[in-house]
Parts: C-alpha cells; sequence; structure tokens
C-alpha cells in the first residue's frame, strides 16, 4: 500500500509539478489549489503527509498547519515559503511543521525530507498498531500475544472462566502459566472473591499440608495459634497449585478429598470443613509420565484435567516477540528513568534468532538488562546479554563489491526473508522498516511472488 501525500499551493505550475515528481516516486498524490479544499482531502481521512505552501489566500498554510496538529497530530506538515516569510517558517516549525523549504525548490532536498516523514509516520503507525493489539487483549490481564497458539490459548480461557471446572495448566518453565491462572479467574464470575496462590515446590511436605489445610493450636511443635489454611481462605473464589507435580502421595490424597467432596480437615483437627473453591493447578512436569511411574496419583490427575491448556514455549511463537518487546522496553525505561525509543535492526535479529530455553521469563530479564545497559537512544546488539547477542555470529549478509544500492537491498530483504521462513511482518521488525514498506520494495523488485509467506 502506497503513501498518500497532499500538496496545496496557489500556484498550478509548483503543485503540478510536485505532484508529477512524487508519483514518479511511487507515492499517491492529491493536489488542492487553496486551504479550504486541502482541508477537504485531509478530512477523508486518507492522507499520510500534507506538504503545503505557508501564504496563500483564504485559509492559509498557518490555517492549515493548526487544524492538523489540532485534529490530526500524526500527520507531518512540510511548509514551503518564499525568501521572504523564513521568520514565520520558523515560526511554523515552532507549532509541529516537521520542516520547511524555502522557494524555489531544491526537489531532492524536498525528496530527502518526505522520505524521512515518511519513515517516522510509518513508525508511528506501527506503534500505534502495537499499542491496539496490547491493548485488545487487556482483558487477559499481563497475558501477551498475536500469535495463533495464544489466540487459541485466549479463546478457551474465555470459554472455561465462566464454568466450575478444573483446570490444569501445563508447560515450560517461564512460559506464563501462572498468568493464565490469573485471566481464568478475573474473567469467572469468582473475580470479585479472593484466588489464592500456593507454590507447592516451595515448601515441604509437613508446611505444604499446614499451609494448604491449615492448623489447630498445638497440632506440632510451634503451632501456637489456630490458623486457617489456603483451601479455607480461598472458599469462594479460586485456589492455583503452581508446580502440582512436585508433591507428594499424602498430600495428594487431601487434595482430591477436597476435590470430590469439598471437605477436609485442618491438621491436628477433627472438625470437618467445607469450601466452595475452583482449582487451577500448572506443572512444567508430564503428569501423564508421572502417572505411569507411581509418583502421581491417577485419580487426581483425571480430576484436575477436566480441562488441559498447554502454553507452548516461546521458540514455537516467535511472532509474539515483537508485542512481548513493546512492552517490556515500555515497563524497564519507564522504571530505569531511561529515553530508550526501541531496539535496532541487528538486536532484533539476535532477539528472534535466540531459542529462548526460559521462555518469557528469561526475555523480559534480557530486555530489563538491556535498558540498564544501554547508554544510547536504542538497544544494540552490544546491550544484549553475550549468549544472545554471539548467536547471530554465524548470521551473515556478504555483499560483493561494485553492486547497485537496489541490488544490494534485494539480496538483504531476500536473505533475511528466507531466514525468517517467508515470515513477512518478522522481516520487516528485523529491517527496520514497516510491513508497508516491505510490501512495497517486494514489488518493486518482482518478488511479492517469490515468497511463501507462514506467518502474518
Amino acid at each position: 500500500m502506497k503513501f498518500t501525500i497532499l500538496i496545496i499551493d496557489d500556484e498550478k505550475n509548483i503543485r503540478e509539478g510536485l505532484a508529477a515528481a512524487f508519483e514518479m516516486d511511487g507515492y499517491n498524490v492529491r493536489i488542492a489549489a487553496d486551504g479550504k479544499e486541502g482541508l477537504s482531502f485531509i478530512e477523508k481521512g486518507d492522507i499520510d503527509l500534507v506538504i503545503t505552501d505557508l501564504r496563500m489566500p483564504g485559509i492559509s498554510g498557518e490555517d492549515v498547519l493548526r487544524k492538523v496538529t489540532t485534529e490530526t497530530p500524526g500527520i507531518p506538515v512540510i511548509v514551503l515559503t518564499g525568501h521572504g516569510s523564513i521568520d514565520a517558517a520558523v515560526e511554523a516549525m515552532r507549532n509541529g511543521a516537521y520542516d520547511f523549504l524555502t522557494k524555489p525548490l531544491n526537489l531532492d532536498q524536498l525528496s530527502l525530507i518526505v522520505k524521512r516523514a515518511l519513515q517516522g509516520r510509518e513508525l508511528s503507525l506501527q506503534h500505534k498498531q502495537l499499542q491496539e493489539e496490547l491493548e485488545g487483549v487487556h482483558s487477559f490481564d499481563r497475558m501477551i500475544g498475536k500469535s495463533a497458539e495464544m489466540q487459541r490459548i485466549f479463546d478457551l480461557v474465555r470459554k472455561v472462566a465462566p464454568s466450575k471446572a478444573s483446570v490444569l495448566i501445563t508447560g515450560e518453565s517461564g512460559v506464563g502459566k501462572e498468568l493464565v491462572a490469573d485471566a481464568i479467574h478475573n474473567l469467572s464470575p469468582r473475580k470479585d472473591n479472593s484466588f489464592v496462590k500456593v507454590h507447592c515446590a516451595a515448601l515441604t511436605e509437613t508446611l505444604l499440608e499446614s499451609e494448604l489445610f491449615g492448623h489447630e493450636k498445638g497440632a506440632y511443635t510451634g503451632a501456637d495459634s489456630l490458623v486457617k489454611g489456603r483451601f479455607e481462605l480461598a472458599h469462594g473464589g479460586t485456589i492455583f497449585l503452581d508446580e502440582i507435580g512436585e508433591i507428594n502421595q499424602s498430600v495428594q490424597i487431601k487434595i482430591l478429598r477436597v476435590l470430590q467432596e469439598k471437605k477436609f480437615e485442618r491438621v491436628g483437627g477433627t472438625q470437618t470443613i467445607e469450601v466452595d473453591v475452583r482449582i487451577v493447578a500448572a506443572t512444567n512436569r508430564n503428569l501423564e509420565e508421572e502417572v505411569k511411574a507411581g509418583r502421581f496419583r491417577e485419580d487426581l490427575y483425571y480430576r484436575l484435567n477436566v480441562i488441559h491448556i498447554h502454553v507452548p514455549p516461546l521458540r514455537d511463537r516467535k511472532d509474539d516477540i515483537p508485542l512481548l518487546l513493546t512492552t517490556f522496553l515500555s515497563r524497564f525505561t519507564q522504571e530505569n528513568h531511561k529515553d530508550i525509543t526501541g531496539i535496532d535492526s541487528r538486536a532484533r535479529a539476535a532477539l528472534y534468532k535466540y531459542d529462548w530455553p526460559g521462555n518469557i521469563r528469561q526475555l523480559q530479564n534480557c530486555i530489563e538488562s538491556a535498558v540498564v545497559m544501554s547508554s544510547g537512544k536504542e538497544i544494540t546488539l552490544d546491550d544484549l546479554p553475550p549468549t544472545i547477542s554471539q548467536s547471530t555470529a554465524d548470521a551473515v549478509i556478504t555483499v560483493p563489491v561494485g553492486i547497485t544500492m537496489d541490488a544490494a537491498e534485494k539480496m538483504i530483504i531476500q536473505q533475511n526473508l528466507a531466514a525468517n521462513k517467508g515470515n513477512k511482518s518478522k522481516t520487516a521488525d528485523v529491517l527496520g522498516i514497516g510491513r508497508k514498506t516491505l510490501h512495497r520494495k517486494l514489488q518493486e523488485y518482482g518478488m511479492e511472488n517469490d515468497t511463501e509467506e507462514t506467518g502474518t
């Protein structure tokens, strides 16, 4: 899709000459003889950049600039002016103009300004799209992703949340299983009641039993008072049992009873306590294998596994990396009071290539570290941990001496597309250009039909 430029000038030769030049450069062009006609084009909403004369009868260039900066601030405005109006042009810059040129025009200079302004426009639109995508998953708390795998999980969560069914969430460490549990509770009718989390692997057998079911005063040495357990505290709400594959069989039996009968007794007590609790459990173990090995009760496994949600590792859903990078970069630049605007193309390539054995948790820690280490406006390859930055050591494109810039650019695009298995979104992000720019370049080089896209 081409960018659309609006040219507003009361001099016919100038507006038509500029229109012809920019059409040859591949842009869509609209022309207007005065400010009123120009504003009517802008109101239709299909303009990406405005070039306007400063002095025109009726609605002036200053009026056009004021209208654009207040009502459509994302559209860059380039002001054209005569030698006698430099002060007015400088004032226009203060009022939000992107740049200005004096007449007679230097067309090459204007073309460079337009190209730079539209690159900024494209980055702004890209950022806006990412923000909209992030807002689109707001109801899922901190769960972030646009990949097919994550959309499937979002859909499952929507369906599962209103029910009372137990849920088993599986996946490697660091994939975000706890965030799935958060979303299930927050989208359920129980959202206004307690959401109690228990990290089973962090507690010994005795402590875990007391933590889950509570204990009576004097139940064991040091039990100086009655303490309610997590199941009791979660009454009417949800309990999240993280790393449930780590618990021993004596505790498994008691959890099974809660699932079957909604009843239990505190440690050292005889009073039976009834609870209404929804159980969501998570593990990075293969519980079917644990059942076969005799380490996990088969009846408890089937009681927990009414609904199964598997969260895939980050290496299998790399389409989610752009949204995750945007989120983490924004968070850590604010926390560290840094003015970092983005991640350069070489660093992005390394972040995409790396397989992330620690999954999202590792990516988050990586970006936090990079933000702290960075001293510039962008995260660079040198800011990344060595294990990640060195992963691009074999990813080298050799450009022969003597070829044209167009041929070199075509070669770089081809090899990056191949490395990203035809994924145009990922390739555009790695190259530091917008998807629309990539499509335009593929068309220019006759490569549009030579690529088989594997992702969005």
